[in-house]
């Protein structure tokens, strides 16, 4: 069984409420929830942590380092200008998808620059909250692999 890091930046905690024509209806909890049952579905544990407040988004990648095999995470603002959560993600090494609701590359030319991008497996932006669960699939297609090199150097 593996583990998914599930990180919300700030103002996600607005989803529903905030921008609706950009961020649409959903809201955070929604989101969650879908995630959470996709975890029972799949026997994978997650922890989901929203937070306005970079301090905690940190520490929870710095506590991540021991027992998750995929960090999912939305950075909102601290896209464009967190290098201390680009330094965390590449300094626990562990596979993160870049996830964003709207297309950050139709919108203000400031938030097609991500500096978490570089550091990252890849990223999904424009689909709504179906980049969340696209991208939890795609952690599990990361996990299975990990689980079968493993059971091939086992051998």
């Amino acid at each position: 069984m593996g583990k998914i890091l599930i990180l919300h930046g700030p103002n996600l905690n607005l989803l529903g409420i905030r921008e609706p024509e950009t961020y649409g209806r959903i809201t955070l909890t929604e989101i969650n929830h879908q995630l959470q049952k996709m975890a029972e579905h799949h026997r994978v544990n997650i922890e989901i942590l929203q937070s306005n407040h970079e301090g905690d988004l940190l520490d929870a990648i710095h506590r991540a380092f021991h027992d998750t095999d995929v960090i999912i995470i939305n950075p909102g603002a601290f896209t464009h200008y967190s290098y201390a959560l680009r330094d965390a993600i590449a300094g626990v090494n562990i596979p993160t998808i870049e996830v964003h609701l709207s297309n950050v590359y139709a919108r203000e030319a400031f938030r097609s620059h991500s500096v978490i991008a570089p550091v990252a497996a890849g990223q999904i932006s424009g689909f709504g909250e179906q980049g969340y669960y696209a991208a939890f699939e795609l952690a599990m297609g990361m996990i299975e692999r990990k689980m079968d090199e493993w059971d091939v150097k086992k051998d």
